[in-house]
């Protein structure tokens, strides 16, 4: 992983990430010396998106399993939603 400072973010631009693309995966901005952002190629990104969306899936699959979730209308769904706000 490399190290990005946000003043060498400033001086160089997106240049700095053609290079860290090169030779790394991933690159974490710093700023003030705290980690504060990642930045990952697209291709990475989208394959991290999917893993979410496996995620979600399993988690919706298992609470179907164990009778966690309402059957309702619409008209009754937006009014428990109203009613929640």
């Amino acid at each position: 992983m490399t190290l990005v400072t946000a003043n060498e973010l400033k001086k160089k631009g997106v240049s700095v990430f053609d290079q860290i693309v090169d030779s790394d995966s991933e690159a974490v901005i710093t700023v003030r010396g705290k980690q504060k952002y990642v930045v990952i190629d697209i291709d990475e990104y989208n394959k991290y998106l999917e893993c979410r969306l496996d995620i979600a899936l399993k988690e919706a699959h298992e609470d179907m399993a164990a009778g966690r979730f309402i059957k309702e209308s619409v008209e009754d769904h937006i009014k428990r939603l109203k009613n929640e706000i």
